[in-house]
């Protein structure tokens, strides 16, 4: 008999620490996609506030709360991560499971900003892209979805067919920027 073993996105291919800067997979849980249906926005927002305790974060954001995040995502489009969606969402909007579409790694240390200016056409510097920020944007040559977790941290996230490929574009940018710093 054949066992099957599910295996997440980086399975083998991470943690990862080179120069002080640390590649990690996470593992945040349920990932579920809202987008509002028309002129339901606000009324998603307060169904939210109601279910997990927090509204809908303002595009380019996030909020954050007892193990409950809500990613701006793109468009009128939401990412719910933590907890399984409440029931009465789906009268608000479009409610997809995402759970296993994405790579979810942590980029941290003191040079995770150089690591992903080299990238990301974004200005992550904190004065621009604070912790709470988060951007859907091309990373090398993917698409990706990027929020600043603190001061030195940042989340990534890209399709799960890309993970291998997000893993091998940072380790290369990592060892480069060590090399430069002479770590």
């Amino acid at each position: 008999m054949i066992e099957l073993r599910a295996k997440s996105p980086c399975d083998g291919l991470l943690p990862l620490s080179i120069g002080g800067v640390t590649l990690s997979e996470a593992a945040p849980g349920a990932m579920t996609c809202l987008m509002p249906y028309k002129g339901q926005a606000a009324a998603l927002s307060g169904a939210l506030e109601v279910a997990c305790g927090i509204a809908a974060p303002a595009p380019g954001h996030s909020t954050v709360s007892d193990g409950v995040r809500i990613l701006w995502f793109g468009r009128e489009t939401l990412l719910l991560i933590g907890p399984e969606p409440a029931p009465e969402l789906a009268q608000h909007a479009a409610v997809v499971d995402h759970s296993d579409a994405w790579a979810v790694v942590r980029l941290e240390g003191p040079g995770a900003v150089d690591v992903l200016a080299r990238l990301v056409p974004v200005d992550l510097r904190e004065s621009a892209f604070a912790p709470g920020a988060t951007a859907r944007s091309e990373l090398r040559h993917m698409q990706a979805a990027i929020t600043r977790l603190s001061a030195d941290a940042f989340e990534i996230m890209v399709f799960r067919g890309m993970a291998r490929t997000l893993v091998h574009d940072l380790r290369d940018v990592m060892e480069s920027v060590a090399a430069r710093a002479g770590r």
